[in-house]
């Protein structure tokens, strides 16, 4: 690949080398020739700047959680060697809780997924978005997404999560690809935001396998409803949009596709959040999804519940 190290044969094999390179291989100096200077990394809790805050944080995740690994499940990226590529990395992690953001240490073996977005030029990373289930984890300790959040602002933490109006526009400018497989998929979203929830029985295959926020594993149409119409009825009137889409077809897997989302708008709903509490929400997503015969086979979905709590505890009085 143009501009990148050697030892890199493709864009996967970069992504999955460097992660695995700087994680648990404690390289944390790999990130001056990984990460541009002044990289963005955007994460539902807010935004970060510049290579020596991502050292700060990669070095503060592995003091909290010292034999984490990093586990990359899929690389759907989409782009060329002249404009840049953009990766949508699936991750699924294992670690021990030894105390830190989520509190003292416990001893808890953890296990959750993150999806990152990074826009990857001559061998470094020039623009990422960052979601991690930071809910898995608060739940794997025993402490709900809601209080999760309220011990975050009770720590002095008081800083709104990342909104349309705190973004940062970055170098990167592409909106992915125009693939069929994308095209399906983005189809599929834009008909359960519009309230077609019965076509999920047509769009979803019977048995398909569901990953939701929270560390939620499910199978099948009533599951997906379930989470889809839960997640609407709290924002019924929230503006839907794709801000990110990649469809892919490659050798030995089955046709996916990566769709970062959002959904910005009031909680004037009952629904995943409890009662409705009239506070602004903007709900940073991503979506990964598998193809079969019978449609929708597998689903990754996350985004960040506590940076969602955390927005209505800091409007409102819940």
């Amino acid at each position: 690949m143009k501009g990148f190290d050697p030892q890199y044969a493709d864009l996967p094999d970069y992504i999955l080398k460097c992660t695995r390179l700087i994680w648990e291989g404690r390289g944390i100096s790999e990130l001056d020739w990984h990460y541009g200077d002044d990289l963005l990394v955007r994460t539902p809790a807010g935004i970060s700047r510049g290579n020596a805050a991502g050292k700060a944080n990669t070095m503060a995740t592995l003091t909290e959680f010292p034999d984490r690994e990093l586990l990359g499940e899929d690389v759907i990226w989409s782009g060329d060697e002249s404009t840049g590529f953009l990766s949508s990395h699936r991750i699924l992690s294992t670690a021990t809780h030894m105390g830190g953001a989520f509190g003292p240490a416990t001893g808890t073996q953890c296990t959750f997924r993150t999806i990152a977005d990074t826009f990857c030029k001559e061998n470094r990373v020039w623009d990422e978005w960052l979601i991690r289930d930071n809910a898995a984890i608060a739940v794997q300790l025993g402490q709900s997404p809601k209080d999760a959040a309220h011990a975050v602002i009770l720590a002095g933490d008081t800083n709104m999560p990342l909104t349309p109006d705190t973004d940062i526009a970055g170098p990167y400018k592409g909106r992915g690809n125009s693939n069929e497989w994308g095209e399906k998929h983005a189809d599929v979203l834009r008909r359960i935001m519009v309230g077609d929830f019965s076509g999920i029985s047509r769009q979803y295959d019977r048995a398909c396998h569901l990953s939701f926020p929270c560390g939620q594993e499910s199978h099948g149409h009533g599951a997906t409803t379930e989470f889809w119409l839960g997640l609407r009825s709290a924002l019924p009137n929230a503006v839907f949009t794709i801000e990110h889409q990649i469809g892919r077809r490659d050798p030995m897997m089955p046709p996916r596709s990566a769709i970062r989302w959002s959904l910005t708008g009031t909680h004037e709903g009952w629904g995943r959040f409890g009662p409705p509490t009239g506070t602004f929400i903007h709900v940073m997503g991503v979506s990964h999804v598998e193809f079969g015969p019978w449609g929708i086979r597998r689903e990754y979905t996350l985004f960040d519940e506590i940076a969602i709590w955390k927005q209505i505890l800091l409007q409102s009085q819940v």
